[in-house]
């Protein structure tokens, strides 16, 4: 079986366990077409997918985008998943509209042919993930980690960080005994012991930090740090774009707003995601928030992390990002506007 057919059958079954764990979620926003929800002649159900940590959740909390949304004849249902995978094979199962995600979870879903189209970026900030180890670890260095087991969520932006810093050290990827857990259960086995070290994003790697002492083995700081993405499925972009156009702006201007007020923002959305607010602090301050839209510098730079995945055989067929790059001049002009 060749390295595609494999991939293809992976994809085959992530989607599987998609369809299936989002039944219930469908249930509740079945829809009479291809992207959004007729809930009255006039108005209609945008579904959004966020994380904790990111500016959809703080716009959210705030209500603002619900807001802005209204004139527009748009509600919205929020849906929160654990991490940018997850949140990907739920578009790719219509069953959002548009998401956040990391840099690498796009680069797994174009090569598996999900259709969907980037529509936004920010930055990732070279502190809001690292490589943990637990306070009396004997690894002190990346070097230290050949032949160790490490936590992480296949595909995620913490994945990519493994893959810059073995890059860093000499080594090579299958030097190391990646362990793919999902964040919650990549915790427990980190507490446990059952694995040697873990990569992570905030705000999972903020609460390690405070709740278990964890160490920072390695962060982004000279490494190759990536974008973040805001994704939508590709018809609904395409049809819609006055409605992509305004989810930016409104993220250009909470960006801004959180980057001035973090203190603020944090005693906002801590009761809103279900934590400390001193924690939350800590992981809203590690990001610079920016929208902006997906230059051409931006594509290249994702591209190098399409690349990197390629040559580390974790995708199975080179892919060109720009093919996924959405061109609209409303997202272009309002951003321009800010």
């Amino acid at each position: 079986m060749t390295r595609h057919a494999r991939f293809s059958l992976h994809v085959a079954a992530a989607l599987l366990t998609a369809f299936t764990t989002f039944t219930t979620f469908n249930a509740t926003a079945q829809s009479g077409g291809n992207h959004s929800h007729d809930v009255s002649d006039s108005t209609q159900v945008l579904r959004i997918g966020y994380q904790k940590s990111g500016l959809l959740a703080i716009l959210k909390a705030q209500g603002s985008l619900d807001e802005r949304l209204k004139p527009l004849g748009y509600s919205i249902k929020w849906f929160e998943f654990p991490a940018g995978p997850q949140l990907l094979e739920a578009l790719n199962a219509n069953s959002v509209d548009f998401g956040y995600t990391g840099a690498p979870p796009p680069v797994f879903a174009q090569a598996g042919g999900v259709n969907f189209v980037y529509v936004g970026a920010e930055p990732s900030g070279e502190h809001a993930e690292a490589i943990l180890v637990r306070s009396d670890s004997t690894l002190r260095n990346v070097a230290d980690l050949k032949g160790k087991r490490i936590a992480l969520q296949k595909g995620s932006s913490a994945n990519y960080l493994l893959l810059e810093a073995l890059k860093k050290a000499g080594l090579r990827y299958d030097d190391v005994r990646p362990v793919y857990l999902a964040p919650a259960d990549a915790r427990a086995a980190f507490e446990s012991g059952s694995v040697d070290a873990w990569a992570i994003w905030d705000p999972y790697y903020a609460s390690a930090q405070q709740t278990l002492k964890a160490r920072t083995l390695v962060d982004y700081t000279g490494l190759n740090a990536a974008y973040n993405f805001y994704e939508a499925t590709r018809d609904f972009a395409q049809q819609h774009p006055e409605v992509v156009g305004a989810i930016l702006g409104q993220l250009r201007a909470a960006g801004l707003w959180v980057n001035a007020h973090p203190v603020e923002t944090a005693a906002l959305i801590a009761p809103k995601v279900g934590l400390d607010p001193k924690l939350v602090e800590t992981w809203v301050r590690r990001y610079p928030y920016g929208t902006t839209i997906v230059t051409d510098d931006i594509a290249r730079s994702q591209q190098g992390v399409a690349d990197a995945f390629y040559g580390a055989h974790l995708i199975p067929r080179k892919i060109a990002v720009k093919d996924a790059v959405w061109q609209n001049p409303v997202a272009t002009a309002t951003l321009a506007a800010k």
